[in-house]
């Protein structure tokens, strides 16, 4: 039963004795002289990824155990819980942990009281005139301060702890950022003061305004939809009244503004199905929403069919008088729409009626998770969780073996620019930040999303409406990669051997994937999938993308997605390295004339980039060389500075189109690869909320981050691009698929350590060569037991709820239907309202 009587609850202290912990058997050291055949089958045998069939389930434990049987013969036991151990983390706090729930409400009500005299609205019943909170979340505490505690939380406290609040004053109207704390509220000890030394000028502009309540759209076209009607139903037979089974909607392009003087987009019309993006109906409006009274909103342009009408009432006149030249009938106007959906489709394949394989750690988790401090550590890795209403999940303190390699990883903005040959397509420049990409993060789906064994944290953001808990927003869980990380096959004593390539994943959606390896490396890794945003096929759409249904279109694109890594490589004191090949000609006198007297070869040079000017970077041609984080005062043993290689992964690239007046100067970082500069607490993040409806103008340009300071062993902060150019084709329909729309990049040990550290794993095996070929392979597996089985439980059945939502008051509360999808889908679905 829903109970509306709930208050939020903080997560309790997690408990050492409240954790099943899975305790695999005690192994000992072995040397085993079997044949190399019997130890193939063996491991088969004991493979962590089982299949099952429905007609081998049995009713009960016993049942299941007379039945499996392990190769003495021995009854199979049930698996232990796969619950994770408990963590250790260096300090007691996770001083990066998002606000509560009870903080945003103690800060929400501290605003509201009558002698702070800000003239508060609650967002529910306000008007755009009124002044409103429209976000409330943890500012982060400076490096030095962070530092500090983290080094010595038992001697020094953890950093104040404050929230950044943004607050819509609709009266004036501009927009303010403010920092209020230290928090806990409490007496004459909290302060309000402005928040400005993050940004490039000093209000924000009204017109860059997120939407506080997500009507204001629909009010918009509420407006003047009534006078479309006969058009809509004559032109599309279809209906937008504000009824349940209205059969249009529209959608709007971004940026709104360009310097934040007006506030204006296109809308375009789709149809009201699943997947509308994939049905647009080629109506066009430029609308006009600048100021806060709605009364004083028009449309300013009306185009179909590539007729453009300078109003309304133009465009009525055309319809009504036969001069409007209208769209030939087409054959999926009045076609099944369920193509959009994501209902299987075709004859099934062959045995796909069985469940697929499924990764099992028969032994129990080996990774550590403190959930109420959001701490992970794993193979010598270990890192704090954040999590943000702009952009999700962000990664702090990152130690690998003891010692902190990044402070900071996390990502910042994710652009996407189209074009098109319609007035939608052709002015689309999303910045993803505006709507709020952590905001936007539902729940995972349990065994699709993640594996069946993965473990999940919960992430709290607040909205303009109250606090928002995702049960599953992160996911954690390790795997084996299906191939060793090192292996070689040789004949002489010791050099045969694999060690196996496990790696951790901490996951969120839109799938982020940062994953740790063995040897120090981590890979950055964004996979997207979802609907196009589609645009309406005729042949003047020809170059613009791929038609993918008689008259659906995807249209050209390209994504950029923005990281900050702040790395610490043996300290604060780090340089930026640049490393490039290329070819050389030499003479030596031990040559001879068979071949010549020169050699053609390639040569490796190396230099410092030491000022912030030079450090806006493409990968080389060829990728022949690349850039690294170094410590030139620390040296490995080999005489090398410690650092860690910046890697391009897959799709490795930047914008392709510089100098459109929709991304003038708003996201300067998506023109490279990369970019390196010296790290400042005024320069937290290469973008923020606002930039999109500023490209003109914007309140954090990138560009200004460099302004000729030095690189050579300062604090260094690297902003890294991953991204695709998104050419659709039809297999893009319904949806995107994740292994073609995905990008990353590597951070990887250079010179940080003296060898191969992946080479200390015991999860390896080393083959001792027979004296003859009749002889058997003996090996060493270090003594873990890789045959290790026992009987998994069954995985829980599939369920999946809303998230909780809370109002301002901290009150659990049900928001319909209507309500969700609203705050979910914000401008890309605009529904009627009367």
């Amino acid at each position: 039963m829903f109970d509306t009587n709930r208050k939020y609850e903080p997560l309790p202290v997690q408990d050492e004795e409240d954790i099943s912990v899975s305790s695999p058997p005690p192994t000992r050291r072995s040397f085993r002289s079997w044949s190399l055949t019997a130890c193939l089958v063996t491991l088969i045998a004991a493979s962590i990824v089982i299949s099952v069939h429905p007609a081998f389930l049995f009713s009960n434990e016993d049942e299941a155990s007379s039945i499996y049987t392990d190769l003495s013969g021995e009854a199979l036991k049930q698996c232990a819980a796969l619950q994770p151990p408990p963590a250790d983390p260096p300090a007691p706090i996770n001083i990066w942990s998002s606000l509560t729930v009870h903080e945003t409400t103690s800060v929400q009500a501290w605003l509201e009281a009558p002698e702070r005299a800000l003239n508060l609205t609650r967002t529910s019943v306000s008007k755009l005139s009124d002044n409103v909170i429209f976000m409330i979340e943890l500012y982060y505490p400076p490096k030095a301060d962070a530092l500090a505690y983290l080094e010595s939380p038992e001697t020094v406290s953890p950093p104040e702890r404050y929230a950044r609040v943004t607050i819509h004053h609709g009266s004036v109207p501009v927009i303010r950022d403010y920092l209020v704390g230290p928090l806990p509220i409490g007496g004459k000890t909290t302060t309000m003061e402005p928040l400005t030394e993050i940004y490039h000028r000093e209000d924000i502009p009204f017109h860059a305004a997120g939407y506080a309540t997500g009507s204001e759209l629909s009010t918009m076209i509420s407006t003047f939809a009534p006078l479309y009607e006969e058009a809509f139903w004559e032109l599309f037979g279809g209906v937008a009244k504000g009824l349940p089974n209205d059969t249009l909607n529209a959608g709007a392009s971004a940026p709104f503004s360009f310097d934040g003087s007006f506030r204006r987009m296109w809308l375009n019309w789709k149809r009201n199905v699943a997947g509308p993006w994939l049905h647009p109906v080629d109506f066009f409006q430029y609308v006009d929403m600048s100021g806060t009274d709605p009364s004083l909103w028009k449309v300013l342009k009306v185009v179909y069919n590539h007729q453009v009408f300078n109003s309304t009432e133009d465009f009525l006149s055309a319809f009504k008088n036969g001069t409007l030249v209208r769209i030939p009938d087409r054959p999926d106007d009045k076609a099944d729409y369920s193509w959009t959906t994501r209902k299987r489709v075709g004859a099934q394949r062959d045995l796909d009626h069985l469940p697929g394989p499924r990764s099992v750690s028969f032994a129990g988790l080996r990774f550590r998770v403190d959930r109420a401090r959001q701490y992970i550590s794993w193979m010598g890795w270990s890192m704090y969780l954040g999590f943000d209403r702009d952009m999700g999940l962000s990664l702090w303190n990152i130690a690998f073996k003891g010692s902190r390699i990044i402070y900071q990883l996390a990502p910042q903005e994710a652009i996407a620019q189209y074009g098109g040959n319609d007035p939608m397509q052709t002015t689309t420049a999303w910045l993803d930040r505006f709507f709020g990409m952590g905001g936007s993060v539902r729940d995972m789906l349990p065994g699709y999303d993640c594996p069946h064994e993965a473990v999940y944290l919960p992430a709290t953001t607040f909205s303009s409406t109250g606090s928002v808990i995702r049960k599953r927003a992160i996911c954690i869980f390790e795997q084996d990669t299906g191939k060793p990380i090192t292996r070689h096959t040789g004949y002489m004593e010791g050099e045969f051997g694999a060690v196996k390539g496990y790696v951790l994943t901490v996951r969120s959606i839109s799938t982020f994937d940062y994953t740790f390896q063995l040897d120090g490396t981590i890979e950055v890794r964004i996979s997207a999938s979802g609907y196009l945003q589609g645009g309406y096929w005729e042949p003047r759409q020809e170059g613009y993308g791929g038609r993918i249904r008689d008259t659906t279109m995807g249209n050209l694109h390209d994504h950029v997605i923005n990281f900050k890594v702040d790395f610490d490589i043996d300290g604060l004191e780090n340089s930026l390295l640049q490393t490039t090949t290329a070819q050389e000609k030499v003479e030596q006198p031990w040559f001879d004339d068979d071949w010549g007297k020169t050699v053609l070869q390639q040569k490796i040079t190396k230099k410092y980039i030491e000022n912030e000017d030079d450090a806006l970077l493409k990968y080389p041609a060829n990728f022949q060389g690349g850039y690294s984080i170094v410590n030139s005062a620390s040296k490995n043993a080999w005489g090398y500075p410690r650092g860690y290689a910046i890697h391009p992964g897959f799709s490795p690239i930047h914008n392709t189109v510089v100098g459109s007046k929709r991304l003038l100067n708003n996201a300067n970082w998506a023109r490279y690869n990369l970019a390196v500069s010296r790290r400042k607490e005024t320069e937290p993040t290469s973008s923020c909320m606002w930039n999109m409806n500023l490209p003109g103008k914007p309140m954090v340009d990138f560009h200004k981050f460099f302004d000729g300071e030095s690189l050579v062993q300062e604090d260094l902060v690297a902003w890294i691009n991953v991204g695709m150019h998104h050419l659709p084709q039809a297999e893009d329909s319904p949806n995107t698929k994740t292994n073609l729309a995905t990008s990353s990049f590597l951070l990887t040990p250079l010179n940080y350590f003296d060898y191969d550290v992946s080479m200390e794993s015991s999860n390896a095996i080393v083959l001792g060569i027979p004296k003859d070929a009749s002889q058997p392979f003996t090996y060493d597996d270090y003594g873990v037991k890789q045959d290790f089985t026992c009987i998994p439980a069954a995985p829980l059945p599939f369920e999946y709820s809303f998230v909780e939502t809370f109002d301002a008051d901290g009150e659990l509360v049900r928001p319909s239907l209507e309500e969700m999808r609203k705050s979910a889908e914000w401008h890309h679905r605009i529904k009627v309202e009367l």
